[in-house]
């Protein structure tokens, strides 16, 4: 079903002209010429026409692809950039109104993405600007490698690669290299670039309803920037399979997009289309690399990764790839002033390893693990109880995932039940390497194990718990019942301590305090220590349950509306509670298995 998209704009017809002064707000180094709302034109604060004695690179194009040209503009780069509304080309007028701005002795080159309504408004004020007296060359790229060789006059489209002929001219015009010289340096470099993207969503123009022709479940191969169908719709797949489709797809022999074989050079770029997080490029761009090198054969001397070339808000990337040469490397590397250009490229000297080995401190823990895994063990009763007790609880909590994420997906971020099963399987796939007969050593490598998977505030406290019981158990021999309430208080303790809850927050210490409290007053009242443990489980549940009427006084969900958190229980308690209960039941079984 269509429906109106939510912009935070004022006019929708004004969007470009704000995008504008917003920018060179931001960014003192650039200026834009007083001509609105027909002239939107960005240009470098330093140039002046009548004194630039170099040439002149500009660009430009429809609004709506921000940073796409303006944030380009900038010393080595383009001295100006020309504004069209949204996906529309910019106007004869206003493209020799940039010519006339920043064009001096040495003249201008202009880089046109290859869209009809672009090569003719720009050639025809390229015509213009020659009769005015303006030395002016063109050059048109088209790196789009989605669609079958052109048979017609339209030919592929100007997609993201054209960001790296701005930077390639840019660097060559900076030099101080003559107007053709620059000019065929921008033309090899858009020779050697292929682009191609993909879409989950389609974009919306202000003021416009937005097209559901891509259902839930479904993307968009070979997309157009400015919101056009693409060569075609299929399924969702996952990223691995999505980049390695487009690269095939430019990379083909067939069509010959590009002239890159195996033992080339090359330089990748991940473009973001406008919606897309960075968390997601960054991974494309993680699967990308390799399988260049493995499965193309090719070196990768440059990786570039944002959001360059946009379709507004649209959902998905693009993937570039360009031959590389010393010559364009250098141009690559040269410094620039562009707002939007990524720095911290450039690689000095050969290079270094993506990844390198984890220093791991010696421990002894980590030599029992060492003897533990080179030997068969045997367990004594404590290590059977502990091994029974502790998968229990594991298993537990990875049956409760889903619960946890659906409650915490109301009251927090809904990452709760994914945390702990990282925990969980992490314990599970661990247990075989901790010390079970020594039950202070085994409660600190739980603690190690979760915090090295779970991450975030969960992470950290339930390694503090872990850490205070192993320095309370580990005062002991022998370890009893009352030695393990005494553990389990001083855990309590240490997460309240550090975590700043205490009864009542909403938190786990909701399942964790009444536990603690009825195991030590059954204990105390010389219950036998089984059903003590029970019965604290038992608390603990009902603890965690009675978080459903709680103000929370602590963590995310101190930050949502009461209203919202009445009749959902805390994730965190539950998740504790049900470990807990796991235990005890876990015990239970282990002594009275009749009963089971």
């Amino acid at each position: 079903m269509a429906y109106q998209g939510k912009k935070l704009v004022n006019d929708p017809n004004d969007v470009v002209t704000e995008f504008i002064e917003g920018l060179v707000e931001t960014y003192p180094g650039l200026q834009y010429l007083d001509g609105f709302p027909q002239i939107k034109v960005v240009l470098r604060a330093d140039v002046l026409s009548a004194t630039y004695d170099k040439v002149a690179v500009i660009s430009g194009g429809g609004g709506g692809h921000e940073p796409a040209q303006a944030g380009f503009v900038g010393p080595g780069m383009l001295t100006a950039a020309i504004c069209g509304d949204v996906f529309t080309s910019p106007p004869v007028d206003s493209i020799l109104a940039g010519i006339r701005a920043v064009t001096g002795p040495k003249g201008c080159l202009l880089i046109v993405t290859n869209y009809t309504g672009d090569r003719l408004n720009f050639g025809l004020a390229a015509e213009q600007a020659k009769a005015e007296g303006y030395k002016v060359e063109m050059v048109v790229v088209g790196d789009d490698c989605a669609l079958p060789p052109p048979r017609g006059i339209a030919g592929r489209r100007g997609l993201a690669g054209t960001i790296l002929v701005h930077k390639v001219a840019g660097a060559a015009a900076d030099a101080g290299l003559h107007l053709a010289d620059v000019a065929a340096e921008a033309k090899h470099a858009s020779e050697m670039v292929g682009t191609m993207g993909v879409a989950l969503s389609v974009c919306t123009l202000p003021g416009q309803v937005t097209s559901d022709r891509l259902g839930p479940g479904l993307m968009e191969l070979g997309l157009g920037i400015h919101g056009e169908p693409g060569a075609a719709v299929v399924d969702l797949q996952p990223v691995d399979v999505v980049v390695s489709h487009v690269l095939k797809q430019i990379l083909s022999a067939e069509t010959q997009y590009v002239p890159i074989t195996r033992g080339s050079r090359v330089v990748l770029m991940i473009n973001g289309l406008g919606a897309t997080p960075v968390m997601e490029l960054m991974i494309a761009a993680g699967k990308a690399v390799p399988q260049l090198q493995l499965e193309h054969g090719l070196a990768i001397d440059r990786v570039y990764t944002g959001s360059f070339m946009t379709s507004l808000d649209m959902a998905g990337f693009s993937i570039s790839i360009m031959k590389a040469d010393p010559a364009i490397l250098a141009r690559l590397d040269a410094p620039t002033r562009a707002p939007c250009w990524p720095v911290g490229v450039e690689v000095v000297g050969d290079r270094p390893p993506t990844k390198i080995p984890v220093p791991v401190p010696a421990s002894n823990a980590s030599s029992k693990k060492e003897s533990i895994v080179s030997e068969p063990r045997k367990l004594n009763e404590l290590g059977c109880i502990l091994q029974v007790a502790i998968e229990a609880a594991a298993q537990e909590i990875i049956n409760l995932t889903e619960k946890l994420n659906e409650w915490d997906s109301k009251v927090g971020d809904g990452d709760c039940g994914s945390t702990m099963y990282r925990g969980a399987t992490t314990i599970l796939e661990d247990i075989k390497c901790y010390p079970l007969n020594d039950a202070a050593e085994t409660v600190n490598e739980i603690g190690a194990s979760l915090r090295r998977v779970m991450g975030g505030t969960s992470g950290i406290l339930y390694d503090i718990f872990c850490k205070a019981a192993y320095a309370s158990l580990k005062q002991n021999q022998v370890i009893s019942s009352r030695q393990w309430a005494t553990a389990l208080e001083a855990s309590v303790a240490a997460v309240s301590k550090y975590g700043g809850a205490v009864a009542g927050y909403r938190t786990m210490l909701d399942a964790l305090i009444p536990a603690s409290e009825v195991l030590r007053e059954r204990l105390d009242a010389g219950d036998d220590p089984l059903k003590a443990l029970l019965l604290s489980s038992e608390a603990a549940v009902t603890g965690a349950e009675s978080t459903k009427n709680m103000r929370a006084l602590a963590g995310r969900s101190s930050y949502i509306a009461p209203d919202l958190l009445s009749s959902v229980p805390d994730p965190g308690a539950m998740a504790a509670a049900t470990w807990y209960r796991a235990v005890a039941q876990a015990v239970e079984s282990k002594f009275h298995p009749s009963k089971n």
